[in-house]
């Protein structure tokens, strides 16, 4: 096969290879003791050696070299297990390539010539390879030659798929084809001699719709911040919809926010993505949304079958999904029966007989001697043999963790001690006891020693035994723990109200949480061994809210429920620092604790905040703020007469966020809002989008007669206080009481009692078609749409912090800031692995309290940024390199090999707003040190008979111009006086020969292509003169008294100890020189030469357009900075 080019040393290869056959530039070589008759023992050793290492390391024993004659540096670009396959690449490199290579003059070209042909057959077989893995290969391989043909952007911006479409613009259909790689969406139409093609980025876009309208029966409107763009006419639109949309959502989450919502492995390698990858996905996030399942849980095996389920007394249809921990079976009709096995809890899983009647049947076998019928399975034998070989693997895992932990556990103490320090005001004796409670783990609920005195006492205890009674015959019926059967009675009994004696069980059961409890034993005693006593941002803030957290619940006014609570969130905090705490935990965190065990409340929270609410619990809320605006969309379909009284639903989602932040556990009375906690651990976040649905259908009219969001508002709040638990006739007030729901508005009508279980069941009576795969579905499109609000926060933060330091137009400024993202962006498309880590990382500030979005650019990013926008032509490529080094080194103030948007702002606002002198001062500051440093690649003085340091320039002058320079010298040198009495500014260090000498350079490079080039030289060249005698004349009035030049003298000394300690050892070009024999000039002298010539001063004074500047960034920056990236990974 081809390989990447590798450098070898010719001379150490020929001590372990066999050359087979040469010419001038290629080797066909054989590893020695590969294919030898004779048993020499050089062959076998070398034989020995490969055959000992492992698969990973052995070297296959043919291969091709690329050598230029007359180098010991040879390049690997072919290798073989076979003679055979070594032999098809030798003859095509004689036949394609070796009389070519005769015409190159220089050797070295043939070198990168070869190599980019081996690396172009490199990218043709991965082409191959990519579209092999399509349904039709060939296609999809015309199509990726197409891709790369219209759009021209480098290799590895991979395409994932393509369709036939219509693209409409205003009336016109243009029919072409719709190309979607991992960071774009292209499309390319020629029709009737007309091109029309156009790249939009994933990171532009703001959303995406599915729309009608009467010319399109059904079109996609993708959106961005510039324009809609309109798609119709595929042949199926819902697939194509979304794969659109997944590929949006990746991108995004991977570009805009990387350090707060989890991507799954496989899409943190945008190589890796194929359309088979995203169908894929789409499946497995459908899953564990659907059985609320481990992140980390793998999908592997979805198959039909059917399962016996005894309640029914038949089998019932469905899909039965595999995942590495977990086999899940669904009814098909979602919800209507749900299965979900723990492997932890399979003692066996075997075939059984087939039958006419059970055809394929196999038997799952659990710990609670109970078994599961599945049949009608296809493909029987390979999906037992996998799920066997799982639970073996899960099996050992298990042994070896008990193992481990038995052998930990003699040699430590039996009881486990935790130590807390704070300051309390107990005597010693309530300290210790205090200190005990604080430290000691519950091993029982709290609302077992905590009772709150609820009205009506008699009658809640039969209703309780009543319940109790109720769930004993289900269980009874549908089994018990984890594995049991999840059906519409199931549902009914939970509306109803877990019974207090099974809410802590049946919380764990329902939310599987029993399973991380029972595979993680002595976790949690762990994380508060370690967590306990530690300070940080996270303990800091779950101290704050420890006596906000129910305080009305007596549990929570005893030093007992407050140390269980710290140690939960403490412990949570320490297990996942990229959540830490999040206010909201603290609430949620008090109600688990009231009825499960301590240890249990803990991966009870650890359900909620990692499977059941993802992306919920951090800095951004992101996944809460995903649901409210699917809720509001909701809000849309299902209650169109409110949404039309409320265009704006951001009024009603600001008043609902609580609501799913909290599971309206703030806005309810306790008691039936751990209803609502009942119904959200057996159905997940679709319970309470259907309650929050059913809420504000029962005030639709009050709501549609409000006249103000705070009338709104109150109408919402008074009827959620009114649901109360049961009969009883007293609710209590929501937990925790705030002065808005407290307060009683007269305006507000008065709202009859309602029951929570009757406000559930009604939820799921109206919306109970409401489904998970819509949600997931839903939630795609809508997480696009506010990563992209938050994007344009940060910018809007960025611009109001840079703003009032410069004088560009807030428009120039926003396409500023736009063309500073994109190229951060460009290097995360198409840069390398590590830089595009590198600048990601750099793309987040850190502070105590706080993490933001800030973009900032490294070296590379920046110069290619600088071409774009720097305002004047930087003539040779090769010095326009070199100044925009400098400028970087000048802006990157703290060192960090990073410049900030405020630093290039501020940079670009000298250049094209500020006064002449600024414009020469940051000119000057680009000359000198830390700008100019010794190392630079172009260190040589500039060759130009102008520049000589023994006598005055001789400049050719019309004689009605021709000037008396000792006058011009003395008039300065006095202007010079003043001036730095007026100047407050810290002076500039003076510059030295050779940085004059980069400074004038520079100059001449300003004015290429300029109209007035001829005068701007001819004026350079008479400040160049100007400025060297003063040089001249200061240096020799430095080392002899009684000069003429006595006020240069003057300067030139009060400068020079200004600038002593930093410029220590100036140079020259030869070497030879020392600092006492090189002149020395200052800013203010530069600048008054500078000044003295009216053609400088026009070409420096004359407005630069940079609105014009700007646009042709934006038409150039993207296939620039391609072609510079594809051109890199060329050459690397």
């Amino acid at each position: 096969m081809w390989l990447n080019p590798e450098e070898v040393l010719l001379k150490n290869a020929l001590k372990l290879w066999v050359t087979e056959r040469n010419n001038d530039f290629f080797l066909l070589q054989r590893r020695r003791g590969h294919g030898e008759p004779t048993g020499k023992i050089t062959g076998l050793l070398v034989g020995a050696l490969d055959t000992v290492l492992d698969s990973n390391a052995r070297v296959t024993p043919f291969r091709i070299l690329l050598q230029v004659p007359g180098s010991q540096v040879s390049w690997v670009i072919a290798s073989g297990a076979a003679i055979e396959e070594v032999n098809k690449h030798w003859d095509w490199l004689i036949h394609n390539l070796l009389h070519s290579l005769s015409v190159f003059e220089n050797k070295e070209d043939v070198a990168s010539f070869v190599k980019g042909k081996v690396k172009g057959l490199i990218a043709e077989e991965v082409r191959g390879r990519q579209a092999a893995q399509e349904e039709d290969p060939e296609k999809f391989r015309e199509a990726l030659l197409k891709f790369e043909l219209h759009f021209g952007l480098p290799s590895s911006e991979k395409l994932v798929t393509y369709f036939s479409c219509c693209c409409w613009k205003g009336r016109v259909p243009r029919q072409g084809f719709l190309y979607l790689s991992i960071n774009h969406m292209a499309f390319y139409s020629f029709l009737l001699g007309k091109e029309v093609k156009f790249v939009i980025p994933w990171a532009e876009v703001m959303r995406l719709e599915r729309v009608s309208t009467g010319l399109m029966t059904e079109a996609i409107r993708v959106s961005t911040r510039q324009r809609q763009r309109e798609f119709s006419m595929f042949l199926n639109l819902e697939e194509t919809f979304g794969v659109i949309g997944q590929l949006a959502d990746i991108a995004l989450r991977r570009l805009l926010d990387s350090e707060g919502l989890e991507l799954d492995r496989v899409l943190q390698q945008p190589a890796r993505i194929s359309k088979r990858i995203l169908e894929e996905q789409a499946l497995r996030e459908y899953v564990l949304a659907l059985f609320r399942l481990p992140r980390g849980e793998r999908l592997h095996e979805v198959a039909s079958c059917s399962v016996w389920t005894p309640h029914a007394r038949c089998h019932t249809a469905g899909t039965l999904y595999t995942t590495d921990s977990y086999l899940c079976f669904c009814s098909r009709e979602e919800g209507h029966c749900i299965l979900i096995i723990p492997l932890l809890e399979v003692l066996s899983i075997e075939k059984a007989e087939s039958t006419s009647a059970l055809p394929n049947p196999v038997i799952v076998s659990i710990r609670t001697k109970k078994a599961f019928q599945l049949i009608e399975l296809q493909d029987r034998d390979e999906l037992v043999e996998s799920l066997n070989s799982k639970l073996r693997t899960l099996q050992w895992k298990q042994s070896m963790f008990r193992s481990s932990k038995r052998d930990k556990r003699s040699m430590s103490a039996p009881t486990p001690y935790y130590t807390f320090y704070y300051d309390t005001g107990y005597s010693d004796k309530e300290e210790i006891e205090e200190h005990v409670l604080r430290n000691t783990i519950n091993s029982e609920a709290l609302m077992t020693a905590f009772h709150q005195n609820q009205p009506g006492t008699d009658s809640n205890k039969s209703l309780e035994q009543m319940k109790e009674r109720l769930w004993e015959d289900h269980f009874t019926e549908f089994g018990r723990g984890v594995h049991m059967f999840r059906t519409g009675k199931t549902q009914r009994l939970v509306a109803m109200g877990i019974p207090e004696s099974l809410r802590g069980e049946l919380w764990m059961t329902l939310s599987d949480a029993s399973s991380e409890l029972q595979s993680h034993q002595g976790y949690y005693t762990s994380q508060v061994q370690k967590s306990m006593g530690k300070s940080n941002l996270a303990t800091e803030e779950i101290e704050r809210d420890l006596h906000r957290s129910l305080p009305d619940h007596p549990a929570f006014q005893n030093p007992t429920g407050i140390a269980a609570l710290r140690r939960v969130l403490t412990a949570y905090a320490h297990r996942n620092p990229k959540i830490g705490y999040c206010q909201s935990m603290n609430i949620l965190a008090s109600v688990l604790l009231l009825y499960a065990k301590e240890e249990e409340a803990f991966w009870l929270l650890v359900a909620v905040c990692e499977r059941m609410l993802p992306d919920y619990f951090n800095r951004r809320v992101i996944g809460a703020q995903v649901d409210q605006s699917v809720f509001e969309k909701l809000i849309r379909e299902r209650l169109p007469e409110l949404a039309e009284h409320f265009p704006d639903l951001s009024t009603l989602s600001s008043v609902s966020l609580s609501w799913f932040l909290t599971i309206f556990l703030s806005v309810l009375p306790f008691r039936s809002a751990v209803c609502v906690v009942d119904s959200f651990f057996l159905h997940g976040i679709k319970a309470i989008f259907q309650l929050g649905l059913a809420v504000l259908e029962a005030n639709a009219a009050q709501l549609s007669a409000s006249t103000d969001e705070g009338q709104a508002l109150m109408i919402l709040t008074s009827f959620l206080e009114q649901v109360g638990y049961e009969e009883t006739s007293c609710p209590v007030s929501p937990l925790p009481a705030t002065e808005e729901t407290s307060s009683i508005n007269p305006d507000v009508p008065a709202v009859g009692h309602t029951n929570i279980t009757h406000l559930i069941n009604e939820s799921y009576e109206k919306f109970g078609d409401l489904t998970v795969r819509q949600i997931e579905r839903l939630r795609c499109q809508h997480r696009i749409q506010v990563l992209q609000a938050h994007e344009d926060t940060t910018k809007e933060n960025a611009l109001r912090m840079v703003t009032p330091d410069v004088s560009i137009s807030p428009e120039n400024l926003a396409d500023v800031y736009d063309l500073f993202k994109t190229e951060h962006f460009i290097s995360l498309y198409w840069g390398d692995s590590s830089s595009a880590a590198a600048a990601e990382a750099a793309a987040w500030q850190h502070g105590d309290s706080y993490m933001e979005r800030q973009y900032r650019l490294d070296r590379p990013q920046f110069k290619s940024l600088y071409g774009l926008l720097a305002p004047w032509p930087g003539g040779t490529s090769q010095h326009a390199d070199t100044l925009a080094n400098r400028t970087f080194t000048l802006l990157d103030q703290d060192r960090d090999n990073l410049v900030t948007f405020r630093e290039f702002a501020g940079w670009l606002d000298t250049f094209y707003c500020e006064e002449l002198n600024e414009k020469i001062r940051l000119l000057y500051r680009l000359h000198i040190p830390p700008a100019l440093t010794e190392s630079e690649d172009d260190p040589s003085l500039m060759k130009s008979p102008l520049v000589s340091t023994n006598r005055p320039l001789c400049v050719n002058l019309p004689s009605d111009e021709v000037k008396d320079y000792q006058e011009q010298l003395k008039q300065m040198l006095q202007d010079l006086v003043k001036e730095k009495e007026k100047d407050v500014e810290k002076p500039l260090p003076l510059m030295n020969q050779r940085e004059f000498i980069q400074f004038c350079k520079t100059l001449y490079s300003m004015f290429h292509g300029d109209p007035e080039e001829n005068d701007l030289f001819q004026a350079i060249a008479t400040v160049t003169s100007l400025v060297l005698q003063i040089g001249e004349a200061g240096h020799r009035g430095h080392h002899r008294s009684g000069s003429e030049v006595t006020g240069q003298d003057e300067v030139t000394r009060a400068n020079t100890e200004d600038r002593r300690s930093s410029v220590s050892n100036t140079r020259v070009s030869d070497g030879s020189a020392t600092p006492e024999n090189e002149w020395t000039i200052s800013y203010a002298q530069i600048l008054a030469s500078l000044l003295t010539e009216q053609a400088l001063v026009n070409f420096l004074e004359k407005p630069v357009d940079l609105t014009a500047k700007i646009a042709a960034a934006k038409e150039k920056q993207y296939h620039q900075r391609a072609g510079l990236l594809t051109l890199q990974h060329g050459t690397s």
